[in-house]
């Protein structure tokens, strides 16, 4: 096991290196095999943990960039101002004006978040609202959740086709095609997209879907709330 100061020198010019590490390259940076010895020396120097691909991956503490959501991905990792998934998603669901749904976290995160979002909701730490056929997630504080629903309300209603790129309603067109089989609505749609690396929220799909008269049919196929 390096001494303080070497292990210091080797972390820096680890992440200096390479940005992230998993807990083998630590090992080999600080010469050890021991889990604790190595997290000791973490926290002296200061870290965060990715709270995608199950912590695996370390950081400096100085190295992320974070955006405005506290969020930084580096070569596919993601890392969060606050920490695990679940404190982020707490973090996201209560900082956003409209409350958040399931697509638009699994976008922003590029992680699957069903099942934190059901443990989240079940121990009260978020809300969630039925609205448009899916659920909204929303502050746990009743006043902040009602105010989040009610403005996404007001941009629902404020979205036009005539807003959206060719582009968009092209690719929500391509989706029902491809998906004629499949039961599809608005919140699969953005899913789907997603997945594509495409971000189109769930308004935008039900945009589409009034313009085309597809509305109903879409929604018909699947009375179910999404999670």
């Amino acid at each position: 096991m390096l001494s303080p100061g070497q292990s210091r020198h080797a972390l820096a010019s680890l992440f200096r290196r390479q940005g992230i590490a998993d807990l083998n390259a630590l090992f080999t940076a600080l010469e050890t095999n021991s889990r604790m010895s190595v997290f000791r020396r973490l926290s002296d120097i200061g870290y965060f943990s990715s709270y995608s691909h199950a912590g695996r991956y370390y950081t400096f503490k100085d190295i992320p960039q974070f955006d405005r959501d506290g969020l930084w991905h580096y070569q596919g990792v993601g890392f969060s101002r606050y920490g695990s998934l679940r404190s982020t998603i707490e973090h996201l669901v209560e900082d956003a004006n409209a409350g958040r749904t399931h697509s638009e976290l699994y976008v922003r995160l590029q992680v699957r978040v069903h099942n934190t979002l059901l443990d989240l909701v079940r121990s009260k730490r978020i809300g969630r609202e039925p609205f448009a056929g899916e659920y909204v997630y929303v502050s746990p504080d009743s006043a902040h959740a009602h105010a989040q629903i009610a403005l996404r309300g007001q941009q629902q209603a404020g979205v036009a086709i005539e807003q959206l790129p060719s582009s968009v309603v092209i690719e929500v067109l391509l989706e029902l095609v491809q998906g004629a089989r499949v039961q599809l609505d608005a919140e699969r749609v953005s899913t789907r997209l997603a997945a594509r690396g495409l971000t189109v929220t769930t308004g935008q799909v039900e945009a589409v879907f009034t313009r085309y008269e597809l509305k109903k049919t879409a929604r018909s196929r699947s009375r179910r709330l999404p999670p």
